[in-house]
């Protein structure tokens, strides 16, 4: 941790005990939950009944909504958060309701998106995995998410992609691929939980979500995320100026950094 990284955390700290114009902002996967698993409930207890009473609380994940309502145990629990930003922000929630959002269809248009998905087909129809199921491209509102096993497979094979990819870089080399074949279709690429990476328009990382937040917030938003990394699909905000990031390895983790962050 930097010298400027431990000032910028010490004037963070006393202006959040003294009031609630401060915002935290978890990732899921990784962060609040073990990846693609529900959240414990001793975790949502803490989160939502007593970081609440000190600060307000937000969720940013590259994930539609409807697989966060999931983990987190249900769109009630979901609509206790203050703010949610699914898909990065792309669809953005406030106190349960719509803010707005955004759709990566305008944006590229049929052609090239059906470029984008053809090639990124064609890739993984030559890719030798030790298992391949389905759902290998998924298409949200802001972003595509592929993955190469595929999103049907079991936990014991996400598992075991996660530990094969590690080896053989199985997500980077795709992305190296995309860049190298498709270098003007004005995408980015971040790998993000066990088996996939998201696909989203230039600068529509999750930094988009910091729209909603940034006047009202300004020098108190803390971001909390496992994949800080280069390449992860933390990384963009947590380096973000506006942004005082925290890596976390797990959620028990996270909720030691929020407890020495309160209670100093």
């Amino acid at each position: 941790m930097t010298s400027m990284t431990v000032s910028r955390l010490l004037s963070g700290t006393i202006k959040l005990v003294l009031n609630r114009s401060t915002i935290c902002l978890f990732d899921v996967d990784g962060t609040v939950t073990d990846p693609r698993q529900p959240i414990d409930p001793s975790v949502r207890l803490y989160l939502i009944d007593k970081l609440k009473k000190k600060s307000l609380i937000g969720l940013v994940s590259g994930s539609d909504i409807s697989k966060i309502d999931e983990q987190l145990g249900g769109p009630e629990h979901t609509a206790q958060f203050d703010y949610v930003f699914s898909e990065n922000g792309l669809v953005a929630f406030k106190n349960g309701t719509e803010l707005k959002r955004q759709t990566i269809v305008d944006y590229l248009g049929e052609e090239k998106l059906q470029t984008f998905i053809n090639f990124a087909l064609n890739y993984m129809s030559k890719i030798q995995l030790p298992v391949k199921r389905g759902n290998f491209v998924e298409f949200r509102t802001g972003m595509i998410n592929i993955s190469p096993v595929g999103r049907s497979c079991s936990k014991i094979e996400r598992d075991g992609f996660e530990e094969y990819d590690k080896i053989h870089n199985i997500r980077k080399k795709f992305i190296e691929s995309i860049k190298e074949n498709l270098p003007d279709i004005g995408l980015t690429y971040s790998i993000g939980g066990q088996i996939s990476f998201d696909c989203f328009p230039i600068g529509w990382d999750k930094r988009f979500c910091l729209r909603y937040i940034e006047d009202e917030f300004k020098g108190n938003i803390h971001f909390f995320g496992d994949k800080t990394f280069v390449g992860g699909n933390d990384h963009e905000i947590f380096n973000d100026p506006r942004v005082i990031g925290h890596t976390v390895i797990n959620p028990r983790d996270t909720i030691m950094q929020l407890n020495n962050l309160f209670n100093k």
